[in-house]
């Protein structure tokens, strides 16, 4: 990955209470394990090298004091250990209490934002090992139609999914929270539009936050390219040296799939693009991979070790390839399906998304 994308998924946390804003952060920590005079820091979950605050364990209680600019995820360092529990805090006065041996299961009193954090957790943890769960299944079958009763429910847990999104941002959106969940399951919406009025609903503030302007520089790139405009045309060799131009394909159903062979991610979607490939392949649809490799040997080894049939291109530049960087793309794997008439019609279909959107158009057995 090159774009920054942050995702949590964690056990749940249990947090309760909240204080009055403090100018600065106090916690006071009581963690079961700890040697005396032991070590505990605090640092920055997105910055790992910035330390905010250092203490020692006296009498089995550790105190941590300092000053966050903004609410944000922040590592409480066990070093003694190499373990470390994760906290969304502000400038808040809280303690903690657990069990070095499962940091999971701590417990944080005093800060209403890791709080809402925790809630985020609650709700969301499950719904998305659902997904996961459903994905795997189905990306294992040969293939696979809207009406099987796998894609029912994957299509009702991501339905549950969005609904959760829509009333959890607006009830934290006085919080932090609200615009994290929105950043966190950006991926997850395809209508930029709809990503837009959902941020446009945080309190300000938050918007110029930390994860607002991560989230608001994410929705004018989907503006670039979303749903309904142009694709834009480019043209790059082949794997035998053939200039090919996407215009060239125009009339069918095409999916641009930029990917690479150095890329896991990507190498782990494949199976799903070839399913999909190979069950609409007879129904007007193609794929075209735009590699975003350096070395043509990896580049062909990666497209015959994964069965990929369809049209290849690269122009061998990495990241700057010239269709990637037409296409804005900061990370992989990405795609963009595209109509007969060369409107974008579809972008980031993965899995079973994929197919369900090749079953809307085009009609499933």
């Amino acid at each position: 990955m090159k774009k920054f994308f942050l995702l949590v998924f964690l056990a749940p946390v249990f947090a309760f209470g909240q204080t009055k804003p403090a100018t600065g952060f106090s916690i006071s920590g009581t963690i079961k394990g700890l040697a005396e005079n032991e070590i505990v820091t605090l640092t920055d979950a997105n910055n790992p090298t910035d330390t905010l605050a250092s203490g020692k364990v006296k009498g089995g209680v550790f105190v941590l004091k300092g000053k966050i600019e903004e609410p944000n995820l922040h590592n409480l360092n066990f070093h003694n250990h190499e373990k470390k529990a994760l906290l969304f805090i502000g400038n808040e006065t809280m303690t903690v209490k657990g069990d070095v041996a499962n940091l999971q299961k701590i417990s944080v009193t005093g800060s209403s934002i890791h709080s809402d954090f925790s809630s985020f957790q609650n709700l969301f943890n499950p719904l998305f090992q659902k997904l996961s769960t459903l994905n795997q299944k189905i990306s294992s079958m040969p293939s696979i139609n809207r009406n099987d009763t796998l894609m029912i429910q994957y299509e009702s847990v991501y339905n549950t999914v969005q609904r959760s999104i829509d009333s959890f941002s607006v009830l934290k959106k006085n919080s932090p929270i609200g615009v994290f969940t929105l950043l966190v399951t950006s991926e997850m919406e395809q209508d930029v539009n709809k990503l837009e009025a959902r941020f446009n609903k945080m309190a300000p503030k938050y918007q110029e936050g930390f994860y607002g302007k991560i989230l608001k520089g994410q929705i004018e790139d989907a503006k670039f390219g979303a749903v309904g405009t142009a694709a834009i045309e480019f043209e790059q060799a082949d794997t035998s040296g053939k200039m090919i131009a996407l215009s060239s394909l125009r009339g069918k159903y095409v999916l641009i799939d930029f990917w690479a062979s150095w890329c896991k991610p990507c190498r782990m979607e494949n199976p799903n693009v070839v399913t999909a490939y190979n069950k609409f392949k007879n129904k007007n649809f193609t794929v075209l991979g735009v590699s975003l490799d350096r070395s043509k040997n990896d580049w062909l080894a990666a497209i015959a070790a994964d069965g990929l049939t369809w049209t290849q291109v690269s122009d061998l530049k990495y990241w700057n390839n010239e269709a990637a960087q037409k296409y804005r793309i900061q990370s992989i794997p990405q795609n963009y399906l595209i109509d007969p008439n060369g409107k974008i019609v579809g972008k980031n279909l993965r899995g079973p998304e994929l197919q369900a959107k090749l079953c809307e158009l085009l009609g499933c057995e």
